[in-house]
């Protein structure tokens, strides 16, 4: 049998297919009808207003956004902060500046990679020296 701690209220609970105690899945799931009911009624809300109304806390609403629980796609004033920098995003993870940075950082960490790989070939190698004592 598989036991461990619930990460949320700290009680020990057998591990099933959510990483919370049954309990807690309980109370995850009255939230998540609370703002699936706040919603119906404001299609206008933002994650304040959401909040605010269903006293759920941010955290746990931006979760069931990203989960795909609650679709902002119908909801033109809702959106979440990226998760770098807090700029507020419709879709994703990051914004796109947080993005376009990383991928430049990504390129650039590439770059130097391959100038040092480059230096690297005029001098010493280990498998010619491997090579060399097999030969």
């Amino acid at each position: 049998m598989n036991v461990d701690n619930c990460p949320r209220c700290g009680k020990i609970f057998v591990k099933n297919y959510k990483d919370v105690c049954p309990a807690c899945i309980k109370d995850i799931e009255q939230q998540y009808e609370a703002c699936y009911h706040f919603l119906r009624e404001n299609r206008k809300a933002n994650l304040q207003e959401l909040h605010e109304g269903t006293k759920v806390s941010y955290k746990q609403i931006i979760k069931f956004i990203k989960e795909g629980r609650i679709s902002i796609y119908d909801m033109p004033n809702m959106t979440y902060p990226c998760e770098v920098c807090g700029t507020m995003i419709r879709e994703h993870t990051m914004c796109d500046s947080c993005r376009k940075r990383l991928v430049s950082d990504i390129h650039h960490t590439m770059s130097d990679d391959r100038l040092a790989q480059d230096k690297n070939n005029g001098g010493f190698n280990i498998q010619d020296r491997l090579k060399n004592r097999l030969n």
